[in-house]
């Protein structure tokens, strides 16, 4: 089936190359008028036609036409061979260390259960050669034209069609530290239809599956995520200790043993979430070290803030009660509750409040000069002082 209408749209399936040794199976659009001339008219009355896409992932039971929608999910023909698979055993283990078997779990689930939801799995390490990029490619291999591997700027991307169809979104090199980043990560992990929308196609409603895979250098601080936070399983990877050549042919050839392997495993943690897991199943001090990291990002931002705003109204000190300092960290996309800030203020900048009336400043426009002014005006409440001496 090399072209195909779907509503009123041309397409052409092609085979386009990732590397030297893949390609993955897209659907392009194709103009009317060239199929024509490549085909001639009356081909077009044997091209197949369908009302529009639609999304639905099976790798157990795959069916491509559903009702009279094209699914845009790719089936995977897979060989299931018993055997052993010592190197995809050693890579799994080195990757998922202590939480190995949580880690086939996941992998048994997405191949089982495609639709459920899980938890956003982060690899993250500031060392080089641990693995992480290969186990992207590793999961390209079983999962093939379901899977893409994405930029920072991909994800931010207006146009979603190259991944909102699939069952895996893969970032490598993450750095996704705005607070819209994370909001929409944590969307994407729990919803089940999303807007799918191509350049200059209006947008479609279609179900959505797809799963998030994020690889970093950046420990501590590569996704902002609130204090507590339970949707990432967040897995430190450490260097091989020897260096496997040729590593991903390996795994590529041991393929269809661990796929027959895969398909026969029962899993063993039992679905108690929606995520499936429990926050203690997929605890690590990684995820401990990402939420300090993130506190540290809350603390530089507020100090930032602070000074900026005593050389702007040209005083020495500042008030401001836990309720301002959060409105204004929400201009900078941190979300960050009152009893958090009451910590950050009293173990970080050593302060107590003082229960008064205080001065809160703010810029004005002078009515008869037209110039912008600082004003103020007196609020009451619970408020912490903040000085330059404090603040450096």
């Amino acid at each position: 089936m090399e072209y195909l209408r779907i509503a009123t749209e041309y397409y052409k399936m092609v085979n386009k190359p990732i590397n030297d040794n893949s390609k993955s199976r897209e659907l392009v659009r194709w103009k009317k008028s060239e199929i024509i001339t490549d085909k001639g008219k009356d081909f077009l009355q044997k091209i197949k036609k369908y009302d529009g896409f639609t999304n639905v992932p099976s790798h157990t039971n795959f069916q491509q036409t559903i009702g009279n929608f094209y699914n845009r999910y790719s089936k995977l023909n897979h060989v299931f061979i018993p055997g052993e698979f010592p190197i995809t055993t050693m890579f799994l283990k080195h990757i998922f260390g202590y939480q190995y078997d949580v880690g086939l779990d996941y992998l048994s689930i997405l191949w089982h259960y495609p639709k459920q939801i899980l938890p956003i799995l982060c690899l993250v390490s500031e060392e080089r050669n641990t693995g992480k990029s290969t186990f992207l490619e590793f999961l390209r291999l079983i999962f093939k034209d379901n899977l893409t591997i994405n930029t920072n700027d991909d994800f931010r991307g207006r146009f979603n069609t190259d991944w909102a169809y699939k069952v895996l979104i893969c970032i490598d090199e993450v750095l996704l530290q705005k607070r819209e980043d994370s909001e929409r990560l944590k969307h994407l992990s729990t919803a089940k239809s999303y807007k799918a929308e191509a350049k200059g196609v209006d947008k479609v409603e279609v179900p959505f599956y797809a799963k998030t895979v994020l690889c970093t250098n950046n420990e501590d601080s590569f996704v902002y995520i609130d204090e507590n936070e339970i949707r990432y399983w967040v897995v430190k990877v450490n260097q091989f200790n020897k260096e496997i050549p040729d590593l991903l042919d390996a795994l590529e050839n041991e393929l269809p043993h661990f796929m027959f392997y895969l398909n026969k495993r029962k899993i063993k943690s039992k679905k108690k979430t929606r995520m499936w897991f429990t926050s203690e199943e997929i605890y690590t001090d990684a995820l401990e070290n990402l939420r300090k990291g993130n506190e540290n990002v809350v603390i530089r931002e507020l100090k930032q803030l602070l000074l900026e705003e005593l050389d702007k109204y040209e005083v020495k000190e500042l008030q401001y009660t836990t309720s301002d300092l959060v409105d204004k960290l929400k201009d900078f996309n941190l979300r960050v509750t009152s009893s958090r800030i009451i910590y950050f203020l009293n173990h970080y900048f050593k302060l107590s409040y003082t229960n008064s009336s205080y001065k809160k400043y703010f810029l004005a426009i002078d009515p008869i000069t037209k110039n912008q002014i600082v004003n103020f005006e007196y609020k009451k409440g619970r408020y912490y002082t903040f000085t330059k001496e404090i603040l450096e």
